[in-house]
C-alpha cells in the first residue's frame, strides 16, 4: 500500500470537509444542538408554575399555608381569586396550571374541629404535570401539617381534594394526540414542500417553469396545494382517529378547530418555501428542515416536555417556534372547548409568522434572481 497517496486522500477529504461549511455545521453543530436541547430539556423537574389562590378564609394559618408553598420554589403566584367561577376563565386563558381553594373558616375548623379542608384544581390536559403537581402540594401540605402538630401525636389534620379539570381520568392520549397533529401537519407541508421545490431547482426545471407562460406565483400555489389538501387530510385523519379510536374529546366547534389547522399549515407551507429559497440541493433542504423544524417541533412546543421546566434561554427560544402557538390553540380547542375569544393571540402570531415567512421567502427570491 501506498501510504503516502492514501494520507494524500485523506488530506484531501478533510480538507473538502472543512470547505464545505454546511457539512461542517451539521457535523459539528448538530451534536452540539442535540445534546443542548436534550439535555435542558428533558426533566422531571418542575419550577416556577403559576397557580391561581381562592383564599376563603385569609386567616393567619391560611396565610402560613400559602406562604410556604409559595416559598417552596416549585410555584409561582399568578393571582388571588375572589369567587370560583374565575378559576375556569383563568384555566381557558392558560393563565395558571393549578389553583388553590382554601375553604371559608380555615384556622377555626382546624382548632374546633381539629380537621380542615384544601381543594386543588389541576389543569389535567397534561396528565403527568397534572399528577406531580398534585405530589407537589401534597408533600408541602403534609410537612405543614406536620409543623402545626410539632412533636405532639397528630391534633390537627389538614385532608386535600383534588379535581382534575379537562382530563379526569389522567389519560396521556388527551395529551399526545393534538401534539402529534402539530407534528404531522409540519412534516408533510414544511418538509415535504421544501424537498419538493428545491428537487425542481436542483434539476434545472424551475428556471424553465419560470420562463412558461404560467406566472410564478401560479406556479408556488401549484406546488403547495397538494400538500394543503394532504395536511388536511391527515389532520382530520388524527382527530377522528383521537375521537372515535381513543376518546379524545372535541369540546370546541370543529369549523374552528379545522380552520385553524388550515393555518397552521399555511405557516408550515411558508417557512418550507422560505428554506427552499435557501438551499440549492435536497440533501440540504431536508437537513435544513429536520434539524430547524422536526427537533424543535417535537422539543421546544411542549409537545412532551413543558416549556416551564426548561431554563430561561430556551423558554425564550420557544417563542419563535410555530408549533407551541399551534399546540396552545388546539389542545385549548379540543379539550377546554375554547373560542376565539381565549387564544386570539395565539392566532395573531401564527398569521404574522407566515406573512413574515412569505415577505422573507419573496426577498429571497428576487435576489437569487438578480
Amino acid at each position: 500500500m501506498n501510504w503516502k497517496r492514501f494520507l494524500a486522500f485523506i488530506k484531501k477529504e478533510f480538507i473538502h470537509i472543512w470547505r464545505d461549511k454546511r457539512s461542517l455545521i451539521i457535523l459539528i453543530g448538530m451534536p452540539i444542538i442535540q445534546m443542548t436541547l436534550f439535555g435542558y430539556a428533558i426533566t422531571n423537574e418542575i419550577k416556577n408554575v403559576d397557580i391561581a389562590i381562592l383564599d376563603k378564609s385569609k386567616d393567619i394559618t391560611s396565610e402560613r399555608l400559602v406562604s410556604e408553598i409559595l416559598s417552596s420554589g416549585y410555584f409561582r403566584l399568578d393571582s388571588y381569586l375572589q369567587s370560583d367561577k374565575e378559576i375556569e376563565q383563568k384555566f381557558k386563558q392558560g393563565k395558571i396550571k393549578l389553583a388553590l381553594i382554601i375553604e371559608n373558616q380555615f384556622d377555626n375548623k382546624l382548632k374546633t374541629m381539629k380537621s380542615a379542608t384544601v381543594q386543588i384544581v389541576t389543569d389535567a390536559s397534561d396528565a403527568n404535570t397534572a399528577n406531580t403537581l398534585i405530589n407537589y402540594i401534597t408533600a408541602i401540605v403534609s410537612n405543614f401539617n406536620r409543623e402545626l402538630n410539632g412533636t405532639n401525636n397528630p391534633i390537627f389534620n389538614i385532608s386535600i381534594a383534588s379535581k382534575m379539570r379537562y382530563n379526569p381520568e389522567l389519560r396521556s392520549v388527551y395529551f399526545f394526540v393534538p401534539g402529534l397533529i402539530s407534528v404531522i401537519l409540519m412534516l408533510i407541508s414544511a418538509l415535504m414542500t421544501s424537498i419538493s421545490i428545491t428537487r425542481e431547482k436542483e434539476l434545472g426545471n424551475m428556471e424553465l417553469l419560470l420562463v412558461s407562460p404560467v406566472q410564478s406565483l401560479q406556479i408556488i400555489i401549484a406546488k403547495v396545494l397538494p400538500y394543503t389538501i394532504l395536511a388536511m387530510i391527515n389532520a382530520i385523519t388524527v382527530i377522528l382517529a383521537g375521537y372515535y379510536v381513543f376518546g379524545v374529546p372535541v369540546l370546541g366547534n370543529i369549523i374552528f378547530l379545522l380552520s385553524e389547522c388550515l393555518l397552521y399549515i399555511l405557516t408550515s407551507l411558508s417557512l418550507g418555501i422560505l428554506i427552499s429559497t435557501k438551499s440549492n440541493t435536497q440533501q440540504a433542504a431536508f437537513m435544513v428542515s429536520l434539524v430547524g423544524l422536526m427537533l424543535p417541533t417535537i422539543i421546544l412546543s411542549g409537545y412532551i416536555f413543558p416549556i416551564e421546566n426548561m431554563p430561561l434561554v430556551l423558554q425564550w427560544i420557544s417563542n419563535i417556534i410555530p408549533a407551541k402557538w399551534f399546540l396552545i390553540i388546539i389542545r385549548d380547542i379540543m379539550l377546554k372547548g375554547s373560542d376565539i375569544s381565549y387564544v386570539w393571540k395565539e392566532t395573531l402570531i401564527l398569521v404574522g409568522f407566515t406573512i413574515f415567512f412569505v415577505l422573507l421567502s419573496v426577498k429571497n427570491y428576487k435576489e437569487r434572481l438578480q
